[in-house]
């Protein structure tokens, strides 16, 4: 049995494979799990509530979810949903778009697999790639590229403030040169809210990437996972929902609570929409019906928008406020820089002074029972790698990316035996 270049490159060790293998692998008998790792949000009551209603509702309501589950969906996605979203946007934020210019996919994973490969790869007898303009990114990326060598990316710029918080920055100098002198990029890609480290780039930072696309004429790629309006797991205040025909946003409702029932949204121009549909119809028939249904009428009223900013929000904030004070009060006395936590769920710890790879450093944690995820995932596209050398940022194999959403005691835990096992393998 022989593989394809395709079934090997997808079937290899990846750092997500190893994200997702230690979410849902227990550990050895007699090891007490600290999970940091991951990426699954945590239950949050009145979220859960509000989707039990609606479900409560549903199978109250004659045969409609037998009617839900007995069917497909077009393949674009349930079309009720999309015009609901479309409404939505263009209510709120003055968006010229119509549900011709929203499709779902099956999570937002898919979503971007799907994006990556439509403007990256062969193309009319070229190989063109895509550009990652803010490095370290989403280690989720990294393998989805179905052809080798074509993600390429710029790392960012770090501005370290007081109370050893640093922040990644946008170099708009870097890229604009990057893209005048590579005329195979086909499209530019960029999470907002960043993961791994939480940040958020800025509406001026968005502005310059959207307009450098449409420059060149490339669409900007932007995972909205964590972001606006919904989750709206956003602590920065220079931040608004951004989109223009130049832009491909993406979101979801994994992290607004409902991670188990893949529902990934896209918004951009009809012609992209339409790709995406018909890659929806090929690679899986069509988009689940569960979350659309479960959200539609909370979109729709304007409590999914309100959940998020009310409840969501609030609650991470509260969580990434407690793990800041948490590293800050025993990582005091070592050479650590926390990211400052502007959004998403986790924090990105740099510690300088680690005398082993942060690959190797989690494997030692991983036999305390810390799961955490190592730096190295988070850094790639770059010629050096292609050449066998390390990712040309100084970050690269020291830094660490922690989840904050679980249970406090057990994080607090976690984060001792981290501080304590770096003091021991300080330079």
């Amino acid at each position: 049995m022989e593989f394809t270049d395709f079934g090997c490159k997808l079937s290899q060790h990846s750092g997500i494979l190893q994200l997702m293998d230690d979410i849902g692998r227990p550990l050895p008998e007699g090891i007490k799990a600290r999970p940091l790792g991951g990426g699954n949000p945590a239950r949050v009551e009145e979220v859960e509530k509000a989707y039990r209603r609606e479900l409560e509702a549903l199978l109250s309501d004659g045969d409609r979810f037998e009617d839900v589950i007995a069917h497909y969906d077009s393949p674009q996605g349930r079309v009720s949903f999309l015009e609901a979203a479309a409404s939505f946007f263009r209510r709120e934020y003055g968006w010229d778009i119509t549900a011709e210019n929203v499709a779902l996919t099956n999570g937002s994973q898919s979503a971007m697999f799907y994006l990556f490969n439509l403007f990256s790869g062969k193309a009319g007898g070229r190989k063109k790639t895509l550009l990652f303009p803010l490095m370290p990114e989403y280690i989720g990326y990294a393998d989805q590229g179905i052809e080798a060598d074509t993600f390429v990316s710029v790392p960012s710029k770090c501005t370290y403030s007081s109370g050893r918080t640093f922040k990644y920055e946008l170099d708009s100098e870097a890229v604009r040169k990057y893209l005048s002198s590579h005329p195979e990029v086909g499209a530019m890609a960029v999470s907002r809210p960043t993961n791994p480290s939480g940040n958020v780039l800025t509406d001026s930072e968005i502005r310059t990437l959207a307009a450098l696309a449409h420059e060149h004429s490339i669409p900007l790629i932007v995972d909205n996972a964590y972001g606006l309006p919904f989750p709206d797991i956003i602590f920065a205040d220079n931040a608004e929902p951004i989109w223009n025909e130049d832009i491909v946003l993406s979101m979801s409702l994994s992290k607004i609570g409902l991670p188990s029932i893949r529902t990934g949204i896209i918004i951009a121009r009809r012609e992209i929409i339409k790709a995406v549909g018909n890659m929806n119809a090929i690679v899986a028939l069509a988009t689940g019906s569960m979350g659309p249904v479960l959200a539609e009428n909370l979109l729709r009223s304007g409590e999914l928008t309100r959940l998020a900013s009310d409840v969501v929000r609030p609650f991470y904030q509260a969580k990434a406020g407690r793990m800041e004070a948490l590293i800050r009060k025993h990582f005091d006395g070592t050479e650590y820089w926390l990211h400052r936590i502007e959004g998403s769920i986790f924090c990105w710890l740099y510690l300088p002074s680690l005398c082993i790879p942060s690959l190797e450093f989690y494997s030692i944690l991983m036999k305390e029972g810390v799961i955490t995820v190592p730096g190295e995932y988070f850094f790639f596209g770059s010629e050096e790698q292609k050449a066998g050398l390390p990712y040309p940022h100084e970050h690269y194999d020291k830094c660490l990316r922690l989840n904050y959403s679980g249970d406090d005691s057990l994080i607090e835990e976690g984060i001792e035996i981290i501080s304590r096992l770096y003091r021991e393998y300080s330079v």
